[in-house]
């Protein structure tokens, strides 16, 4: 009775399952020789820009619903959102990611596009949830927005309702990846 870790005795756990990856040695060799070579290194202004936008995104909350819990669950020490470079602000002047998190409602919406605006560039939205994405449960109340990319432009979509802290996580992630693939000029 109790918790095996051992895959020889849990047969539901894949082969090699939790275990810890070393990095690839022949990167950071490649790295080193070029450091020690130059005393260097050799990049773009633009991808240097990428990199630290990256590390340093900072969300906005705009909780509306049950979503937001999950939200602001990310944040706290189980999950972490901080290791990853994203810490939450509350002005909208400091943020560069908007979190969208529940159902936005008619009334509510000029206030979205508003904050929204005031975001400075660039900027990024993280739609959260069901709700957020197309309306969800209340898809078809006459007093709903049936997603809030109507009101807003959405980068990432979460699904979920709500979702989990970790697929908010994995959003956040696909965000990062998202920006060192475009880029700022090309948004």
């Amino acid at each position: 009775m109790g918790v095996t870790l051992d895959s020889a005795l849990n047969p539901h756990k894949p082969e090699g399952f939790g275990e810890v990856v070393a990095p690839d040695p022949d990167y950071f060799k490649a790295l080193q020789a070029e450091v020690n070579d130059k005393g260097f290194l050799v990049t773009s202004a633009e991808e240097l820009f990428q990199w630290a936008r990256t590390g340093s995104l900072w969300w906005m909350t705009f909780g509306l619903a049950c979503c937001a819990v999950e939200m602001i669950h990310v944040n706290m020490p189980r999950y972490d959102l901080e290791r990853f470079g994203a810490a939450p602000r509350a002005s909208p002047r400091q943020s560069d990611v908007m979190i969208v998190a529940g159902t936005l409602c008619n009334k509510m919406a000029p206030a979205l596009r508003r904050v929204y605006d005031q975001m400075s560039e660039p900027k990024y939205v993280i739609s959260m949830g069901s709700c957020a994405n197309g309306g969800g449960y209340y898809h078809y109340s006459y007093s709903v927005v049936r997603g809030c990319d109507r009101i807003v432009p959405v980068d990432i979509y979460v699904p979920g309702c709500p979702p989990t802290a970790e697929a908010l996580l994995y959003g956040i992630m696909q965000l990062q990846r998202k920006i060192r693939r475009i880029g700022t000029l090309e948004r």
